[in-house]
């Protein structure tokens, strides 16, 4: 199953991502970051929107950029919303909370798309199903039980909050994209996956604008920015990582279901990177904690089967 294969090779790159976001995201500013970060991948597909629109060079390619009117730009427009609230949210919770904690609760993502798919989509969920949403819900608590040895409370600690919301966020935006892509003889939009993803990036890349001109350049001073490598790494993964989930996404025999459980399994290039090159603590407990979360996406993923 090439769709599966393409999945995995999203995950690692969205582990090296996190890592390198984590990275940039040091005694950094976030606005800044995340806008550079928004206008590096809008400037890789750039050139796939012009030569598409321009000339015949991408045709029949994987990177042909599909062409449209506002009526299906505004569904790429709240996608670009709903991904940069997620973006804005997590990348504020990544700066002030250990990898090792971040990856874990981003990993329940897949739950929660499975929750919405069951709530939206009238999905039903089997025994195997079950079992993998109270893992994960069981190892959402143990991880909380980890982060207070760290000084961090979940209950109390608006950093978290926000990892939480912006892992919510992220599963809305799956479950929207299965929507965008999907035929219209299936209740879907049908828009291009390479129509999707690049004009994503330039309208959050408009936002972002906006939101460094009123926000952080008036407090620029209190909140200052210094230029990591670390951010042009944080946008070819990302990019990377987005092109090959939107191209799984696009085969006939894909699952979002799966597709969202394997792609959260970054959390484990993550949580080797939080390891080995952040040195964060408490890593035994974790690792129990990262292990139910990865026994419940094997119960997923047996349930989906």
């Amino acid at each position: 199953m090439v769709w599966l294969l393409l999945a995995f090779l999203s995950a690692a790159f969205l582990g090296l991502y996190d890592a390198l976001k984590k990275q940039a995201l040091k005694a950094n500013a976030v606005i800044p970051v995340l806008f550079l970060n928004t206008l590096i991948c809008s400037l890789i597909f750039l050139p796939c929107i012009v030569l598409s629109a321009q000339t015949s060079l991408l045709d029949g390619s994987i990177f042909k950029v599909g062409q449209g009117g506002w009526d299906m730009h505004r569904y790429i427009v709240l996608k670009a919303v709903i991904v940069l609230a997620s973006w804005v949210l997590g990348y504020f919770g990544m700066k002030h909370l250990p990898l090792t904690i971040v990856g874990p609760i981003n990993a329940t993502r897949p739950v929660m798309v499975l929750v919405g798919a069951l709530l939206f989509f009238g999905e039903r969920l089997n025994v195997w199903q079950w079992v993998g949403v109270l893992l994960a819900v069981a190892s959402f608590l143990l991880l909380s039980r980890s982060g207070r040895k760290e000084g961090i409370d979940f209950r109390h600690d608006y950093w978290i909050y926000m990892i939480v919301g912006a892992a919510l966020l992220g599963a809305i935006s799956g479950l929207y994209d299965k929507y965008l892509m999907a035929p219209v003889s299936e209740g879907g939009v049908g828009l291009d996956r390479m129509m999707v993803q690049s004009w994503y990036n330039v309208y959050q890349c408009a936002m972002m604008l906006v939101m460094l001109l009123l926000l952080w350049w008036p407090i620029r001073r209190h909140q200052p920015f210094h230029w990591s490598w670390a951010i042009i790494g944080v946008s070819i993964f990302l990019s990377a990582a987005d092109f090959l989930y939107f191209y799984a996404l696009s085969l006939p025999s894909a699952m979002i279901s799966i597709v969202s459980m394997v792609r959260r399994g970054s959390v484990v290039v993550s949580f080797l990177c939080g390891a080995l090159f952040f040195h964060e603590k408490n890593l035994k407990a974790k690792a129990f904690d990262l292990a139910l979360v990865l026994l419940g996406m094997f119960f997923l993923y047996i349930g989906s089967r």
